[in-house]
């Protein structure tokens, strides 16, 4: 193996991620924020990969996640029980209710954090520390 030259590693770890600009930090932040429209997944994502390159979006990814990973579990729950007979449509109006609430705080927090200002949602459990 030591006759081919592209398998050595003549480097240290040069497998580490490079940390993000400040522009980058801000746009990842906000990004998590604006993913609120689509549930929790988008800042998962955004906490899970980008929480040790920027300070900024870790902060703002982690606060987006504790605001939306609530809510997206009661709207998938509140969906499944739509389909109950007589009492569906209650749980379908919630559920629709909880997604455009989500989405206005999204939007709201995905506003003031492309301003490079933190946000903290009014509501907030901080199940993720």
């Amino acid at each position: 193996m030591s006759d081919y030259p592209q398998y050595r590693r003549d480097r240290p770890d040069d497998s580490a991620p490079a940390p993000l600009t400040a522009s980058e930090d801000r746009q990842w932040a906000t990004l998590a924020h604006f993913g609120g429209i689509l549930g929790f997944v988008p800042s998962l994502l955004i906490y899970l990969y980008f929480k040790d390159r920027g300070p900024f979006t870790a902060q703002e990814s982690k606060e987006a996640l504790n605001f939306t990973l609530p809510p997206t579990v009661a709207a998938i729950v509140f969906n499944f029980l739509a389909l109950v007979p007589f009492v569906g449509s209650v749980f379908a109006v919630l559920a629709t209710l909880i997604w455009i609430a989500l989405t206005v705080y999204s939007v709201i927090a995905g506003i003031q954090v492309n301003r490079g200002q933190p946000y903290q949602y009014q509501y907030n459990l901080h199940l993720i520390h």
